[in-house]
């Protein structure tokens, strides 16, 4: 199973992490701890190098069902919510670490054992590892992850003190998670302000939120976040779902475009103080209507 998501190169990520539901520090090439909140809007950076292209007839967009594919989804969110110094001492020991957070978090989450979720789903967007071939060094060398992962379920075993590349198998085929969001069926997220719509007791059944959307930076401006987003918005009127939300961050302007591109549009802004009092960007609350496809 491999980890697509690359030092910053040219864009930014698209939305909002959302990882164990704990604050947490981490190291960054600053020398300052970047916060990683139950619900943080993505921050958006500017850099120089062109997208990588891709083949879009060799692409997969669906929900990740096998534990491999969790696992690379919750590495690329890592990567991608999180700028990571290499020199910094201690720093393979530290990815380990967010990475195991976020993938048991996730595996809670779709396993329904996270109260006040009713239904979560994890949306990946792949590719052909083979297709990736002309910058496979580059890529592969920042998704590795000295990785000893001490769950008796998984597998990702590794001999102590070496990396191993992640990847995973479909029908033979190695393929590489180039996107992922997290699809949640829930009245509200931790620490955000709620949704409008639906409203009375339709609101349990019928309000869902995106979170943790990102792409890998090497491989912006293909389309890859409207395809999730696209999927998503598929798998939430399969679920029943009327009322689809998402939060961004006010100065996140490519993940504001990508929403309002996609048919998103403005419903509430959060409070000055309730961002001042979490010490992140104040948020907007952006919303679109799902035709339920659910005939049950």
């Amino acid at each position: 199973m491999t980890l697509l998501s690359l030092p910053p190169p040219s864009s930014h990520c698209f939305s909002s992490s959302f990882s164990s539901g704990h604050r947490s520090s981490a190291v960054v090439t600053t020398g300052r701890p970047i916060r990683f909140p139950a619900v943080a809007a993505a921050t958006t950076t500017h850099h120089h190098q062109q997208s990588l292209p891709i083949d879009r007839s060799s692409l997969a967009v669906a929900e990740a069902v096998e534990e491999d594919q969790l696992w690379a989804a919750a590495c690329l969110r890592i990567r991608s919510f999180n700028d990571f110094q290499s020199s910094s001492f201690g720093i393979q020991d530290h990815k380990r670490y967010l990475a195991e957070r976020e993938f048991l978090a996730l595996k809670e989450r779709i396993a329904g054992k996270r109260e006040g979720f009713k239904r979560v789903s994890c949306i990946n967007a792949t590719l052909p590892l083979s297709q990736l071939s002309n910058s496979a060094n580059d890529l592969c060398a920042s998704c590795k992850i000295g990785c000893i992962l001490r769950v008796s379920v998984c597998h990702y075993w590794t001999d102590t003190g070496k990396e191993q590349h992640i990847k995973f198998t479909s029908n033979g085929e190695d393929r590489v998670v180039v996107g992922t969001l997290d699809l949640n069926q829930c009245l509200w997220l931790p620490e955000e302000i709620p949704g409008r719509k639906p409203e009375g007791i339709e609101a349990e059944y019928g309000r869902a939120y995106l979170s943790n959307v990102c792409v890998a930076r090497e491989l912006h401006r293909n389309g890859l976040g409207y395809d999730i987003v696209s999927k998503s918005k598929t798998v939430a009127g399969e679920w029943g779902i009327t009322d689809l939300y998402v939060h961004v961050a006010v100065d996140n302007e490519p993940a504001k475009n990508l929403y309002l591109k996609s048919g998103f549009i403005h419903e509430n802004d959060e409070p000055a103080w309730q961002a001042r009092f979490l010490d992140r960007p104040r948020r907007i609350l952006l919303w679109i209507g799902v035709p339920c496809t659910n005939e049950l």
